[in-house]
């Protein structure tokens, strides 16, 4: 019997399904009904609900709710800091079945390489993952990468099972401006689906990337930002990561009116945020608990993003869709006590069964060796740009502060919590760098560096002593990337990501566990930030307004230009 006569013999009842889950009732995402009755499904597929069925395997689910698999639906799973095969085993127990990636910050390091191993991968995962094409890479001029992408080169990989589309096109003023390597992509995913990244943008700018064929945009940082994106035709997805904290701006736009048009996604959280907090059940259980109906969370969790994405085969549990299934004990409360990913149980037999295979992109920092002058801040003006961290946001404040010029440098200042920032280009490109000034760390010694530095991944550091950010800066070299915590000229802890300088090979659970002892270690210091790692690397992006950093100097984000 064919695949497809199974379907249908096993949804009328005339042969025994593969596997039922018995007992429980199902949430339909459409009426917001529960319906009472089995789940009868066939290999991948769901082909029946709302009946009594017989099954060659039967799973009691009693007394608990199944809702569909939650779709994260914009992520980089490097900025996890694990593979994506420990990303699988980390969140997919949670009830997310479906992540759709963009493998940027890998391809920002090894190019094209880099995209090809998150495709091989996806198909080797429990978890579906789906892996956009990255669109700038670069992100823009302003910055040294180690890679750069055409639209000539996102050719070879279009195709693939795990494709939707372009992944989010950051340079928003090169699609509002036209610039030519940016409209060829553009017309190269001309009808296709073409993820969005504007912050901020509004009025007739928005109209124009909009125009553009961008669909969905996962920037707003307020109700009002959303709402215009949202009346334009946007698909808006709410974002709740380690560092973006959005959810609870948006909140309140989030209804059963406007739930068809919103979704859900991290962008991104790390090991340690999911083990304390959650994943998108943390976003689900938080938004009930602020008051949005459940039927409008769950609905954005998979039905909406399952239709923003054009992905027809799920977001629901009904016949002939994907049997991705989360059963929960209580909606309100979302902790998932069994998940089925197209119809896998999802268990430690389910993870071993996979074959991984190994990660790419070693021996990828190739760093010049500094010294303690090279973070001199020279000038001759005391007027001075700097950085103003938002906690909870990747935007930034653009400061002006006077800072004193003596012997032709201007130092750190803890009194006034103004830091050095430095970014120190680490692909073998030029040896530039570049030094500026933040506040927002509240350090009183030390430094802290990272080659997880959006999107180019340089080698960012940010301290109150010259010596212990030279220290720092040539220690995460020495271990091919990673995190750095240095005081006094003595390491007080560090994690090695040598995949690319950005993830490691570790179980997440040893992952989790480093990155304790580097919040402490970074406390230790004086810092009162409490991601200050992820929230370093974001300093460096320049396509998130006001102020930013790059090797090419400080940039100021709505201007588009380097300014010093």
């Amino acid at each position: 019997m064919s695949d497809l006569a199974s379907r249908i013999a096993q949804g009328r009842g005339d042969a025994p399904a593969d596997l039922v889950l018995r007992g429980g009732q199902v949430l339909d995402l459409v009426t917001g009904d529960l319906i009472p009755g089995d789940v009868a499904i066939c290999g991948d597929r769901i082909v029946g609900t709302g009946a009594d069925y017989e099954g060659r395997e039967v799973v009691d689910v009693s007394g608990l709710t199944l809702v569909p698999g939650f779709i994260d639906t914009h992520l980089h799973i490097e900025s996890s800091l694990v593979t994506p095969f420990e990303f699988d085993r980390c969140v997919t127990p949670r009830g997310v079945t479906t992540a759709i990636c963009d493998p940027h910050e890998i391809a920002n390091v090894i190019g094209p390489d880099g995209i090809r191993y998150f495709q091989e991968a996806s198909e080797r995962t429990v978890l579906d993952i789906k892996v956009q094409l990255s669109s700038c890479v670069p992100s823009t001029e302003m910055e040294t990468a180690g890679a750069r992408i055409e639209a000539e080169d996102l050719a070879p990989l279009r195709g693939h099972p795990s494709g939707i589309g372009l992944a989010e096109f950051m340079n928003y003023p090169g699609v509002i401006y036209r610039d030519a390597g940016v409209m060829a992509k553009l017309e190269a995913f001309e009808g296709g689906h073409i993820d969005g990244h504007c912050p901020l943008l509004s009025g007739k700018d928005l109209n124009a990337y909009v125009a553009a064929g961008i669909r969905t945009e996962h920037e707003a940082t307020s109700a009002e930002e959303a709402r215009e994106k949202l009346q334009k035709g946007m698909r808006v997805l709410i974002r709740e990561g380690s560092v973006s904290k959005d959810l609870e701006a948006l909140a309140p736009l989030l209804t059963e009116r406007t739930a068809p048009y919103m979704c859900l996604c991290t962008d991104d959280r790390n090991p340690l945020d999911i083990a304390e907090h959650g994943h998108l059940d943390y976003m689900i259980r938080t938004l009930i608990a602020r008051g949005v109906p459940p039927l409008a969370v769950y609905r954005a969790a998979s039905l909406s993003a399952a239709e923003a994405f054009g992905l027809k085969d799920r977001g629901l549990i009904a016949p002939g869709l994907r049997a991705d299934i989360v059963a929960l004990p209580s909606l309100e409360d979302c902790r998932a006590e069994l998940v089925f990913c197209g119809g896998v149980r999802v268990d430690a037999d389910a993870f071993a069964a996979r074959k991984e295979i190994p990660a790419v992109g070693r021996a990828s920092v190739h760093a010049p060796r500094v010294t303690a002058e090279a973070f001199r801040a020279g000038g001759n003006r005391e007027e001075t740009d700097v950085i103003g961290i938002l906690e909870g946001k990747i935007l930034t404040e653009h400061l002006r502060e006077v800072i004193p010029i003596r012997d032709g440098d201007k130092l750190p200042d803890t009194a006034r919590d103004l830091m050095r920032i430095a970014v120190v280009e680490r692909h073998g490109k030029n040896g530039n760098i570049a030094t500026g000034f933040v506040r927002g760390f509240g350090l009183q010694k030390g430094a802290i560096a990272s080659t997880v530095c959006h999107d180019h991944h340089n080698i960012v550091c940010v301290g109150a002593d010259y010596a212990d950010l030279a220290h720092a800066t040539n220690r995460v070299a020495e271990i091919e990337g990673g995190f750095v915590v240095v005081a006094g000229g003595e390491v007080l802890a560090e994690l090695a990501l040598p995949v690319a300088g950005l993830m490691s090979e570790a179980p997440f659970e040893e992952v989790r566990d480093a990155l304790v002892s580097l919040r402490a270690a970074a406390r230790s210091l004086g810092v009162t930030l409490e991601e200050p790692f992820l929230q370093l690397a974001f300093l460096a992006l320049p396509v998130i307004p006001a102020l930013k950093i790059t090797d090419r100097g400080m940039v100021d984000v709505t201007r588009f230009e380097i300014i010093a």
